[in-house]
């Protein structure tokens, strides 16, 4: 992996940049910083307002593991002109056969697991995330998810920051979401921009003369190419972005 500020790789960013490309960024961990508390993830003001001038120069869509309805909610104001829920699911993959499944999962999860303090196991209709971010015995809290977890029928488990998402193993996933919205958009390449293992779905879709694929952390194992060491360098990105496409494409 390279990282996507040294001055070296400037030039790719501003091929990329140059070109009809559509940027697509995760939310949390990528736009917002990670929290205890899944509903206190928000953007910094400074990345909100970043944000808005570069969806003024830009197509630009998030594609977020949260309900569709939950982070459109905290993107109010921000003119992006898609927005991609539950990994990739929604809203163009949305089916109730999903939807019974996870009401199943939650089922089988209620029983399984003990009731941790700090354990969050958080429905979002067409998927779960088990939280286990403020857990004190961790190691027995994800051996105990791990157990619950295994051979959940049609259950497809990706690990996240300290979580551990489960979602219908046949459904849309970010990659898929990522192409769609780069067909919708007329987009001959794409920007994404994710943090952990939900993104390399989208990381592993193009190839690499179409995508740009950025990580926030390096990862040995990732398929992104490029890397930003922590998520408090996304302003420096979009600052990076507005700079290379000083016009504005809307109003």
């Amino acid at each position: 992996m390279r990282y996507l500020l040294a001055k070296r790789n400037h030039p790719t960013l501003a091929r990329f940049a140059s070109s009809n490309v559509v940027l697509a960024f995760d939310y949390d961990g990528t736009l917002a910083p990670i929290t205890a508390e899944p509903h206190q993830a928000r953007l910094r003001r400074r990345t909100r307002s970043l944000l808005v001038d570069v969806a003024r120069r830009y197509p630009c869509v998030v594609i977020s593991g949260r309900g569709r309805d939950d982070v459109a909610k905290r993107l109010k104001g921000i003119p992006v002109l898609h927005v991609v829920g539950n990994y990739g699911l929604e809203p163009w993959g949305q089916n109730m056969a999903y939807a019974t499944r996870v009401r199943q999962w939650l089922q089988h999860l209620e029983r399984r697991l003990p009731a941790y303090a700090g354990l969050i196991i958080e429905n979002k209709t067409y998927s779960v995330t088990i939280h286990y971010r403020t857990v004190r015995q961790k190691r027995l809290v994800e051996q105990a998810i791990h157990a619950a977890v295994l051979g959940l029928a049609g259950s497809r488990a990706v690990a996240g920051r300290q979580a551990i998402n489960l979602v219908p193993r046949d459904a849309p996933h970010k990659g898929r979401a990522l192409e769609r919205v780069r067909r919708l958009l007329a987009c001959d390449a794409a920007i994404y921009v994710g943090d952990d293992d939900t993104d390399e779905d989208a990381f592993r879709m193009a190839p690499k003369d179409r995508l740009l694929s950025v990580r926030i952390g390096r990862a040995k194992r990732s398929r992104a190419r490029y890397y930003l060491q922590t998520q408090s360098e996304i302003d420096a990105l979009l600052r990076m972005l507005i700079r290379l496409r000083p016009r504005r494409i809307t109003q």
